[in-house]
């Protein structure tokens, strides 16, 4: 591939290539940069190209000025960088948005991702990569050499060779772009695109904003977890012990806590009837008449929280900002549902002991904010079931209206074992619970978990026509739509009924979870335009939830700010179901 390319090195040239391009209306756009975080390295070089010429802006003499983000010289830059046109089009966009934003303290504008493209094309093929290369490769037919990638991009003078790589790398998302364009076109997927390019820019601040952890109270909390551990396994070691055939040299039973083997040959000696697993969700229905099973799984989930969410979450913190900045991965699965790495902050346990040490800065408040039910209005909104909707309507406590339905009972004499018995079926049915996984997690035999499921879908009518024809089609489309037109494909074996049971549940839950995804994601970019010129900041998401943080005195009005852009973003999907959320203002995540 040839590429006409210029190095722009001064004020003057750099006005002027910045004003030739502005009236463009897409660009492609680049940066090289000497880390992966752009904390810890320098942004050697901004690349832009309308496909014919390409300008290859090298920074660092203009870094020797001093700092980048206060160099009047780079606002023609900037301005090209954060206005809405010309549309920059870059492969993982986030990436540069946070270099971008971190060191010329620009917020990229119009933006057109050929990776989020790409993967919602695949539409969950697990098979189909999305590099850069590989995506070219697989729509434009090139290969491109990035063999310049790992090269030294902090030398004093660069080669042409690293130039020329980094001309290359811009001047290809033009092509890039429409070939990306037509194939999205065709799919349905545009709608879909959209929400994801006008997310890339709010979460890579929210990366670069970061979440402040008191790293005393994580590390004391900690040490109780430690103690209640030790607890713990010694009350399990002892229910154990008949269990095991040998005592050892002390006559003290005694048999590693860790071993699935050992565990499930001690428990088979003491009559408990367990699965061929002794996975927690297998186990739990014996844990009410089995204390020793309660124990096991008490033990198991505090052993992961040690695992989990020990000292290696510190080690993510930041030593300049004393703030965790993970890595937020917008279409983390086939639903569009985003992932989390580095560490994974949407596993935080919920228990206030871990995230109150999730805290707002001196002077600040954090306003937690996360949809009331979300799937399940969705869901009622999908399904246009009457009475599912006038649930939701009335204000009345949904779990305990549902309740009284399938235990024929009046909503004042519903127990709170019934509530919450029926608070896991209402969620159960999103994921496409069946009698079988219903029993299982009950403890109800299958017979009783099947009169349950009648009584509940003889009630709801229309929710079971939804979710028959929703895994009807999956199977005979071999895919799925959220309310956006995101798509999610299913691969599966006619011939395997599980598989094909399989793809039924994933064609009821795609829609519902995916549209859930959808809603966050156009919340964020709602959120992000409303929030400048204030003190708010987004600081993290999970699933249905958004955290900001905000100063005190802006608290109150950043609160409004956050619900106004949540329950308007559900509206473009929600429209004959209410949109409810739940907002607090605390010191920290524990909501205290």
């Amino acid at each position: 591939m040839e590429v006409y390319f210029q190095l722009v090195t001064d004020p003057d040239r750099l006005k002027e290539a910045c004003e030739s391009l502005s009236g463009e209306e897409y660009l492609g756009f680049d940066t090289e940069t000497t880390e992966l975080d752009p904390y810890e390295g320098v942004l050697r070089l901004v690349q832009l190209s309308n496909g014919k010429n390409t300008l290859v802006i090298d920074l660092k003499p203009f870094a020797e000025k001093g700092d980048l983000r206060t160099i009047p010289e780079l606002e023609p830059l900037r301005q090209i960088l954060e206005a809405e046109k010309p549309v920059k089009i870059a492969h993982n966009a986030k990436f540069d948005a946070k270099w971008v934003g971190h060191h010329l303290g620009a917020d990229v504008g119009g933006t057109f991702d050929t990776m989020l493209a790409s993967q919602l094309i695949a539409a969950g093929d697990q098979d189909r990569r999305h590099s850069l290369a590989e995506v070219v490769s697989f729509f434009l037919g090139m290969e491109l050499d990035k063999s310049e990638q790992v090269s030294d991009w902090n030398a004093e003078s660069l080669s042409d060779s690293q130039i020329e790589y980094a001309a290359k790398d811009a001047a290809i998302m033009v092509p890039l772009r429409e070939k990306l364009s037509e194939k999205l076109k065709e799919d349905g997927l545009e709608a879909a695109a959209r929400i994801e390019f006008d997310c890339v820019t709010p979460i890579a601040r929210m990366e670069l904003n970061g979440f402040y952890i008191d790293r005393d109270c994580w590390r004391a909390q900690l040490d109780k977890v430690k103690a209640e551990q030790e607890e713990i396994a010694a009350e399990l070691q002892g229910l154990l012990s008949a269990g095991v055939a040998q005592a050892s040299l002390f006559g003290a039973a005694e048999i590693n806590l860790d071993s699935q083997a050992q565990v499930a040959d001690a428990l088979k000696n003491l009559g408990v009837p367990i699965p061929d697993s002794t996975r927690a969700w297998q186990l739990q229905p014996l844990a009410k008449d089995y204390p020793v099973v309660a124990k096991l799984l008490e033990y198991r989930s505090v052993a992961k929280s040690l695992t989990s969410f020990g000292e290696n979450i510190l080690e993510f913190v930041n030593p300049e900002t004393g703030r965790i900045h993970a890595d937020f991965r917008q279409i983390g699965a086939p639903t569009g549902r985003f992932s989390c790495s580095k560490p994974n902050l949407q596993q935080i346990p919920h228990g206030p002991e871990y995230r109150k040490c999730f805290r707002a800065e001196k002077g600040h408040k954090l306003i937690v904010a996360d949809y009331s039910q979300i799937e399940l209005r969705i869901l009622a909104e999908f399904s246009g079931d009457e009475r599912f909707i006038q649930a939701f309507r009335s204000g009345e406590d949904f779990h305990a209206s549902a309740a009284a339905q399938v235990f024929g009972v009046t909503p004042s004499e519903v127990t709170p074992d019934q509530r919450t018995f029926a608070k896991r079926l209402n969620f159960g049915v999103v994921y496409g619970i069946g009698a079988q996984r219903l029993a299982l997690i009950t403890g109800f035999k299958d017979r009783e978990a099947e009169n349950i499921l009648r009584r509940y879908f003889a009630t709801y009518r229309g929710l079971d026509e939804w979710l028959r024809s929703a895994a009807r089609r999956a199977v005979e489309e071999r895919s799925a739509r959220t309310a956006s037109g995101r798509m999610a494909r299913f691969r599966f074996d006619e011939s395997e009924r599980s598989q094909v049971a399989s793809t039924q549940r994933n064609g009821k839950n795609m829609p519902i979870q995916g549209t859930s995804a959808d809603i966050l994601k156009r919340a964020l970019a709602l959120l992000h335009g409303s929030l400048k010129g204030t003190s708010g900041r987004l600081v993290n998401i999970v699933h249905d939830e958004i955290v900001v943080e905000a100063a005190e005195a802006e608290a109150g009005s950043t609160a409004k700010i956050l619900t106004e852009a949540m329950v308007m973003a559900a509206r473009d999907f929600v429209r004959n179901v209410p949109i409810e959320v739940d907002v607090s203002i605390a010191d920290d995540w524990a909501k205290s």
